[in-house]
Protein backbone atom coordinates (compact mmCIF):
# COMPACT_ATOMS: atom_id res chain seq x y z
CA UNK A 1 0.00 0.00 0.00
CA UNK A 2 1.06 3.80 -0.82
CA UNK A 3 1.81 5.80 1.62
CA UNK A 4 0.01 8.86 2.42
CA UNK A 5 2.32 12.21 2.09
CA UNK A 6 1.60 15.88 3.48
CA UNK A 7 3.12 18.78 2.40
CA UNK A 8 2.51 21.92 3.30
CA UNK A 9 3.64 24.79 1.01
CA UNK A 10 3.44 22.56 -2.06
CA UNK A 11 2.57 25.60 -4.47
CA UNK A 12 5.51 26.86 -3.42
CA UNK A 13 9.24 27.05 -5.33
CA UNK A 14 10.25 24.49 -3.23
CA UNK A 15 7.22 22.78 -2.23
CA UNK A 16 6.08 22.20 -5.61
CA UNK A 17 9.44 20.00 -6.88
CA UNK A 18 8.69 17.60 -3.97
CA UNK A 19 5.02 17.25 -4.78
CA UNK A 20 5.93 16.49 -8.53
CA UNK A 21 8.62 13.93 -7.14
CA UNK A 22 6.50 12.11 -4.47
CA UNK A 23 3.52 11.81 -7.20
CA UNK A 24 6.32 10.13 -9.26
CA UNK A 25 7.89 8.04 -6.62
CA UNK A 26 3.94 7.26 -6.23
CA UNK A 27 2.66 8.06 -2.87
CA UNK A 28 -0.55 9.37 -2.42
CA UNK A 29 -0.37 13.12 -1.98
CA UNK A 30 -2.08 15.71 0.05
CA UNK A 31 -1.21 19.45 0.20
CA UNK A 32 -1.84 21.86 2.35
CA UNK A 33 -2.25 25.47 1.20
CA UNK A 34 -3.76 28.83 1.93
CA UNK A 35 -7.06 29.21 0.17
CA UNK A 36 -6.46 31.65 -2.79
CA UNK A 37 -2.87 30.62 -3.04
CA UNK A 38 -1.14 30.15 -6.94
CA UNK A 39 -1.43 27.09 -7.88
CA UNK A 40 0.60 27.45 -11.32
CA UNK A 41 3.02 24.84 -10.13
CA UNK A 42 0.67 22.10 -9.66
CA UNK A 43 -1.78 22.73 -12.61
CA UNK A 44 -0.65 19.64 -13.94
CA UNK A 45 -0.79 17.41 -11.16
CA UNK A 46 -3.90 18.67 -9.83
CA UNK A 47 -5.87 15.58 -10.47
CA UNK A 48 -3.36 13.40 -8.66
CA UNK A 49 -3.42 15.58 -5.43
CA UNK A 50 -6.11 15.76 -1.79
CA UNK A 51 -5.92 19.43 -1.19
CA UNK A 52 -6.25 20.94 2.32
CA UNK A 53 -6.77 24.35 2.40
CA UNK A 54 -5.70 25.91 6.10
CA UNK A 55 -3.15 28.15 7.52
CA UNK A 56 -0.10 26.70 10.16
CA UNK A 57 -1.00 29.35 12.30
CA UNK A 58 -4.33 27.79 13.26
CA UNK A 59 -4.23 24.73 14.87
CA UNK A 60 -7.81 23.24 13.88
CA UNK A 61 -6.69 23.53 10.33
CA UNK A 62 -3.55 21.08 11.07
CA UNK A 63 -5.67 18.55 12.53
CA UNK A 64 -7.26 16.45 9.57
CA UNK A 65 -4.40 16.89 7.53
CA UNK A 66 -1.67 15.35 9.43
CA UNK A 67 -4.20 12.87 11.16
CA UNK A 68 -5.19 11.74 7.57
CA UNK A 69 -0.97 11.38 6.74
CA UNK A 70 1.89 9.07 7.54
CA UNK A 71 4.41 10.90 6.89
CA UNK A 72 4.63 15.05 6.62
CA UNK A 73 6.91 17.29 4.76
CA UNK A 74 6.96 20.46 6.08
CA UNK A 75 8.32 22.87 3.42
CA UNK A 76 6.19 25.89 3.94
CA UNK A 77 7.34 29.47 4.93
CA UNK A 78 7.62 32.91 4.85
CA UNK A 79 10.57 33.18 2.78
CA UNK A 80 11.35 37.10 2.62
CA UNK A 81 13.95 39.47 3.69
CA UNK A 82 11.58 42.41 3.95
CA UNK A 83 8.64 43.00 5.86
CA UNK A 84 6.29 45.74 6.46
CA UNK A 85 5.40 43.37 9.68
CA UNK A 86 8.00 41.66 10.69
CA UNK A 87 5.52 39.70 13.17
CA UNK A 88 3.99 38.26 10.32
CA UNK A 89 7.32 36.43 9.06
CA UNK A 90 6.94 34.99 12.65
CA UNK A 91 3.90 33.67 13.07
CA UNK A 92 4.76 31.50 10.01
CA UNK A 93 8.14 30.29 10.16
CA UNK A 94 8.01 30.18 14.29
CA UNK A 95 4.56 29.62 15.32
CA UNK A 96 3.30 27.53 12.48
CA UNK A 97 6.30 25.26 12.62
CA UNK A 98 5.36 24.52 16.66
CA UNK A 99 1.73 23.76 15.62
CA UNK A 100 2.63 21.52 12.91
CA UNK A 101 5.20 19.50 14.78
CA UNK A 102 2.88 19.47 17.80
CA UNK A 103 0.26 18.05 15.68
CA UNK A 104 2.74 15.27 14.28
CA UNK A 105 3.74 14.51 17.65
CA UNK A 106 0.18 13.97 19.05
CA UNK A 107 -0.60 11.39 16.35
CA UNK A 108 2.51 10.32 16.53
CA UNK A 109 3.62 10.59 12.57
CA UNK A 110 6.75 11.43 11.09
CA UNK A 111 7.84 14.77 10.20
CA UNK A 112 10.31 15.88 7.50
CA UNK A 113 11.10 19.44 8.73
CA UNK A 114 12.69 21.87 5.69
CA UNK A 115 14.49 24.30 7.68
CA UNK A 116 17.45 26.48 6.24
CA UNK A 117 21.28 27.04 5.91
CA UNK A 118 20.37 30.35 7.07
CA UNK A 119 19.52 29.29 10.77
CA UNK A 120 23.19 27.47 10.80
CA UNK A 121 26.47 29.13 11.74
CA UNK A 122 29.18 29.31 9.60
CA UNK A 123 33.19 30.50 9.62
CA UNK A 124 35.88 31.49 7.79
CA UNK A 125 36.25 28.62 5.48
CA UNK A 126 32.08 27.01 5.61
CA UNK A 127 29.63 25.97 7.84
CA UNK A 128 28.12 22.30 8.38
CA UNK A 129 25.52 21.02 10.78
CA UNK A 130 27.52 21.52 13.78
CA UNK A 131 29.37 24.79 13.41
CA UNK A 132 28.28 27.03 16.60
CA UNK A 133 26.16 29.54 16.15
CA UNK A 134 23.81 31.80 18.60
CA UNK A 135 21.05 33.86 18.07
CA UNK A 136 22.45 37.00 18.11
CA UNK A 137 24.52 36.44 15.10
CA UNK A 138 21.39 35.90 13.01
CA UNK A 139 20.85 38.62 10.71
CA UNK A 140 16.82 39.68 9.51
CA UNK A 141 13.80 37.90 10.67
CA UNK A 142 13.80 35.54 8.44
CA UNK A 143 17.26 33.92 9.81
CA UNK A 144 16.09 34.44 13.52
CA UNK A 145 12.65 33.19 12.79
CA UNK A 146 14.35 29.57 11.28
CA UNK A 147 16.69 29.83 14.26
CA UNK A 148 14.22 29.42 16.85
CA UNK A 149 11.92 27.14 14.68
CA UNK A 150 14.79 24.88 14.67
CA UNK A 151 15.29 25.32 18.40
CA UNK A 152 11.58 24.45 18.76
CA UNK A 153 11.91 21.41 16.41
CA UNK A 154 14.77 20.34 18.57
CA UNK A 155 13.39 20.39 21.87
CA UNK A 156 10.34 18.51 20.79
CA UNK A 157 12.79 15.88 19.12
CA UNK A 158 13.70 14.90 22.66
CA UNK A 159 9.80 14.35 23.58
CA UNK A 160 10.20 11.51 21.12
CA UNK A 161 9.02 13.76 17.93
CA UNK A 162 9.68 11.82 15.05
CA UNK A 163 11.81 14.60 12.74
CA UNK A 164 14.66 14.40 10.51
CA UNK A 165 15.50 18.39 9.73
CA UNK A 166 17.07 19.34 6.01
CA UNK A 167 18.69 22.32 5.66
CA UNK A 168 18.84 23.33 2.40
CA UNK A 169 20.93 25.98 0.78
CA UNK A 170 20.52 28.54 -2.00
CA UNK A 171 17.76 26.56 -4.72
CA UNK A 172 17.31 27.89 -8.38
CA UNK A 173 15.66 26.04 -11.17
CA UNK A 174 12.06 25.71 -12.91
CA UNK A 175 9.58 27.14 -10.73
CA UNK A 176 10.45 30.07 -8.61
CA UNK A 177 7.15 32.00 -9.36
CA UNK A 178 7.18 34.49 -7.12
CA UNK A 179 10.11 34.92 -7.32
CA UNK A 180 12.34 34.09 -4.21
CA UNK A 181 15.58 36.51 -3.25
CA UNK A 182 17.40 35.16 -5.55
CA UNK A 183 15.03 34.14 -8.21
CA UNK A 184 14.79 37.86 -8.41
CA UNK A 185 18.55 38.28 -8.53
CA UNK A 186 18.60 36.12 -11.61
CA UNK A 187 15.79 37.70 -13.14
CA UNK A 188 17.39 41.09 -12.62
CA UNK A 189 20.22 40.46 -14.64
CA UNK A 190 18.73 38.63 -17.55
CA UNK A 191 16.55 41.81 -17.55
CA UNK A 192 19.68 43.88 -17.65
CA UNK A 193 18.08 45.47 -14.40
CA UNK A 194 21.59 44.63 -12.57
CA UNK A 195 23.64 47.34 -12.21
CA UNK A 196 26.58 46.41 -9.68
CA UNK A 197 27.38 43.56 -7.24
CA UNK A 198 28.85 43.38 -3.81
CA UNK A 199 31.77 40.56 -3.02
CA UNK A 200 30.26 38.10 -1.75
CA UNK A 201 29.49 34.56 -2.02
CA UNK A 202 26.76 31.56 -2.09
CA UNK A 203 26.34 27.54 -2.02
CA UNK A 204 23.63 27.28 -4.75
CA UNK A 205 21.87 24.12 -5.92
CA UNK A 206 19.20 22.71 -7.87
CA UNK A 207 16.02 22.73 -6.78
CA UNK A 208 14.84 19.61 -7.87
CA UNK A 209 17.97 18.25 -5.87
CA UNK A 210 16.58 19.64 -2.80
CA UNK A 211 13.75 17.93 -3.01
CA UNK A 212 15.32 14.74 -4.06
CA UNK A 213 16.86 15.14 -1.04
CA UNK A 214 14.32 15.25 1.14
CA UNK A 215 13.38 11.42 0.13
CA UNK A 216 16.39 10.69 0.74
CA UNK A 217 16.57 12.02 4.31
CA UNK A 218 13.20 9.92 4.69
CA UNK A 219 14.35 7.03 3.64
CA UNK A 220 17.83 7.01 5.30
CA UNK A 221 18.32 10.11 7.25
CA UNK A 222 17.91 9.75 11.33
CA UNK A 223 15.99 10.73 13.75
CA UNK A 224 16.61 13.68 15.42
CA UNK A 225 19.96 14.58 12.92
CA UNK A 226 20.09 17.33 10.47
CA UNK A 227 21.24 17.28 7.20
CA UNK A 228 22.27 20.45 4.91
CA UNK A 229 21.18 19.98 1.01
CA UNK A 230 23.40 22.40 -0.90
CA UNK A 231 25.55 22.00 -4.00
CA UNK A 232 28.29 24.15 -4.86
CA UNK A 233 30.01 27.23 -3.01
CA UNK A 234 30.32 30.11 -5.50
CA UNK A 235 31.71 33.77 -5.46
CA UNK A 236 28.44 36.16 -6.30
CA UNK A 237 30.46 37.64 -9.27
CA UNK A 238 31.04 34.09 -10.89
CA UNK A 239 26.87 33.14 -10.11
CA UNK A 240 26.46 36.56 -12.08
CA UNK A 241 28.85 35.52 -14.80
CA UNK A 242 27.35 32.15 -15.11
CA UNK A 243 24.12 33.37 -15.46
CA UNK A 244 24.80 36.13 -18.08
CA UNK A 245 26.39 33.12 -20.24
CA UNK A 246 23.62 31.14 -19.79
CA UNK A 247 20.86 33.80 -20.64
CA UNK A 248 22.93 35.30 -23.18
CA UNK A 249 22.96 39.23 -21.99
CA UNK A 250 25.89 41.74 -20.43
CA UNK A 251 27.69 40.98 -17.88
CA UNK A 252 27.42 42.75 -14.26
CA UNK A 253 31.06 44.33 -14.26
CA UNK A 254 30.31 47.02 -11.70
CA UNK A 255 31.54 46.14 -7.94
CA UNK A 256 30.59 48.45 -5.21
CA UNK A 257 31.33 48.37 -1.49
CA UNK A 258 28.00 47.37 0.31
CA UNK A 259 28.55 49.81 3.01
CA UNK A 260 27.82 52.63 0.58
CA UNK A 261 24.78 51.13 -0.42
CA UNK A 262 23.21 51.05 3.34
CA UNK A 263 21.79 54.44 2.86
CA UNK A 264 20.30 53.81 -0.10
CA UNK A 265 18.58 50.59 1.13
CA UNK A 266 17.31 52.65 4.67
CA UNK A 267 16.19 55.04 2.08
CA UNK A 268 14.49 52.00 -0.17
CA UNK A 269 12.70 50.54 2.96
CA UNK A 270 11.78 53.35 4.25
CA UNK A 271 9.51 54.87 1.24
CA UNK A 272 8.17 51.24 0.86
CA UNK A 273 6.57 51.41 4.11
CA UNK A 274 4.00 54.02 2.85
CA UNK A 275 3.67 52.38 -0.64
CA UNK A 276 1.47 49.23 0.17
CA UNK A 277 2.26 47.85 -3.21
CA UNK A 278 5.94 48.05 -3.30
CA UNK A 279 8.86 45.78 -1.77
CA UNK A 280 11.98 47.22 -1.37
CA UNK A 281 14.57 45.79 -4.13
CA UNK A 282 17.28 46.86 -1.44
CA UNK A 283 17.36 46.07 2.10
CA UNK A 284 20.15 46.39 5.12
CA UNK A 285 19.67 42.59 5.96
CA UNK A 286 20.50 41.63 2.68
CA UNK A 287 23.19 44.21 2.52
CA UNK A 288 24.24 42.75 6.04
CA UNK A 289 24.35 39.22 5.04
CA UNK A 290 26.36 40.27 2.00
CA UNK A 291 29.58 40.84 4.29
CA UNK A 292 30.38 37.51 5.09
CA UNK A 293 30.42 34.80 1.86
CA UNK A 294 27.95 32.19 3.15
CA UNK A 295 29.82 28.50 2.26
CA UNK A 296 28.28 25.59 3.64
CA UNK A 297 28.93 21.28 2.96
CA UNK A 298 26.86 18.99 2.07
CA UNK A 299 29.50 16.28 3.12
CA UNK A 300 27.20 14.78 5.76
CA UNK A 301 24.17 14.17 3.30
CA UNK A 302 26.76 12.76 0.63
CA UNK A 303 28.71 10.24 3.18
CA UNK A 304 24.72 9.52 5.29
CA UNK A 305 21.98 9.64 2.76
CA UNK A 306 23.55 9.01 -0.97
CA UNK A 307 22.96 12.70 -1.87
CA UNK A 308 24.62 13.75 -5.22
CA UNK A 309 23.49 17.36 -6.45
CA UNK A 310 24.18 18.20 -9.77
CA UNK A 311 26.82 20.86 -11.35
CA UNK A 312 25.61 23.95 -10.97
CA UNK A 313 25.61 25.09 -14.48
CA UNK A 314 22.92 22.38 -15.41
CA UNK A 315 21.27 24.46 -12.65
CA UNK A 316 21.77 27.82 -13.65
CA UNK A 317 20.64 26.48 -16.83
CA UNK A 318 17.28 25.43 -16.22
CA UNK A 319 16.48 28.35 -14.12
CA UNK A 320 17.03 30.84 -16.63
CA UNK A 321 15.37 28.66 -19.39
CA UNK A 322 12.22 28.40 -16.99
CA UNK A 323 12.59 32.50 -16.23
CA UNK A 324 12.68 33.56 -20.22
CA UNK A 325 9.47 31.43 -20.45
CA UNK A 326 7.30 32.16 -17.30
CA UNK A 327 8.40 35.90 -16.84
CA UNK A 328 8.89 37.28 -20.83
Amino acid sequence: MSKKILITGANGFLGSAITKLAIKKGYKVSVLIRKNSNLDNLIKFQSKINFFYGDLRNKSDLYEPVKESDIIFHVAADYRLWSRKPSEIYDTNVHGTENLALSVLKFKKKLVYTSSVAALGFDKNEGNETTKVKFGQMVGDYKKSKYLAEKIIEKLAKKDLQVITVNPSTPIGPGDIKPTPTGKIILDVLKRKMPAYVDTGLNFVHVEDVAEGHFLALKKGKIGEKYILGGENLNFKDFLDLVSETGNVPKVNFKINFKYLIPLAFLNEFLCKFFISRTPSLTIDSLKMSSKKMFFSSAKAKKKLGYRPRPLKSAIKDAVNWMNIYFK
